[in-house]
């Protein structure tokens, strides 16, 4: 799941994409043979608190809500969201990924500095991918409004963040709109303290010490799901919204097997490196957040789906801090 400060830079990157008709693709776990299907639930479930959107963390007079969140608009967020409101309510703080403040954070800093996403002297892309790669990413990249000029100066992995978003959803990446936003816009009016996880400068900073190969597979894995984005996203929405996140990180690691010239350790080892990135580090510095905020009382939090199981997810990480944590289903 991309964070939310992916999906800002989008909008400021995409302000003049044309309108994007909306996505409607294949749910391609359900489309799976039956063995294989069970075997990538399988896979997925053996991670710790695999399953579930909605949490409660108690430890001592502590009460802390979690909740996953999907970042893109879906008309299936109503229905969730008004789940989710009164629990809201009882809590002093909203904690997610990036607030208001950070927002406005990045906007400043794209708007004087966008040597984070950009590199002036080009990135070297054109030249470091085969010419039929180069040719389907800057086909891709059109298709999302972007001129294969400008792709040439794009950072690498920035490019394979931006491939995530499929052309039919543009316009509602642009808007930001996914539930975060929901959650967000309830608490400014209810009076809840909003505060951010993690700095505003976190997502432009992820990938630091990434080589040139690492950048590159991962643009070449993210064109292999280009392939079928609008099926993608259709699947990894519709397994947010049955408590199943977890199957997309391995559905992902599966498709990446399937790659000509991968091989299963690789894969595995880049899948390794990916999730230390993108969420166990991110996750340890949460907890310290988290718990400072539960200092003034009752706490809701809500970040990417992905961020919730694993051994080093969050809802693992506080049970290993002494709370107490169950599912809340209706």
């Amino acid at each position: 799941m991309f964070t939310r400060f992916f999906l800002y830079i989008f909008a400021c990157l995409l302000c003049l994409a044309p309108a994007a008709a909306q996505c409607v693709g294949e749910n391609l776990i359900a489309a799976l043979p039956e063995a294989e299907r069970t075997a990538l639930y399988d896979a997925a479930h053996a991670a710790p608190f695999a399953t579930g959107n909605l949490w409660r963390a108690t430890r001592g007079d502590e009460t802390l809500i979690l909740t996953g969140t999907f970042h893109l608009d879906d008309p299936r967020h109503d229905a969730y969201q008004a789940r989710l409101l009164p629990l809201l309510a009882t809590a002093k703080t909203l904690l997610v990924e990036a607030g208001p403040e950070e927002e406005k954070a990045l906007q400043q800093v794209l708007m004087t500095d966008s040597s984070a996403m950009i590199a002036p002297q080009g990135s070297g892309l054109k030249a470091a991918l085969a010419p039929a790669e180069w040719d389907a990413l800057a086909d891709a990249l059109l298709q999302r409004a972007i001129p294969s000029s400008l792709a040439e100066m794009l950072r690498p992995w920035f490019v394979s963040m931006m491939l995530s978003i499929p052309p039919c959803a543009l316009q509602t990446a642009a808007t930001g709109a996914g539930l975060d936003k929901r959650l967000i816009a309830a608490a400014t009016e209810q009076g809840i303290a909003i505060e951010a996880l993690e700095p505003f400068d976190t997502a432009l900073k992820l990938f630091d010490g990434l080589t040139m190969d690492e950048q590159l597979t991962m643009i070449r894995n993210a064109l292999v799901v280009e392939q079928q984005s609008d099926d993608f996203l259709t699947t990894t929405a519709e397994a947010f919204f049955a408590g199943e996140s977890r199957l997309i990180w391995e559905f992902s690691r599966r498709l990446a097997y399937d790659i000509p010239g991968n091989t299963p350790a690789q894969v595995d080892e880049d899948f390794a490196k990916a999730e230390q990135a993108l969420m166990s580090d991110r996750n340890r510095a949460w907890i310290t957040e988290i718990e400072a905020a539960l200092q003034n009382g009752p706490a809701f939090a809500a970040f990417g789906a992905l961020h919730l199981s694993g051994t080093e997810g969050v809802l693992a990480l506080l049970q290993d801090r002494g709370f107490e944590v169950v599912p809340l289903t209706d």
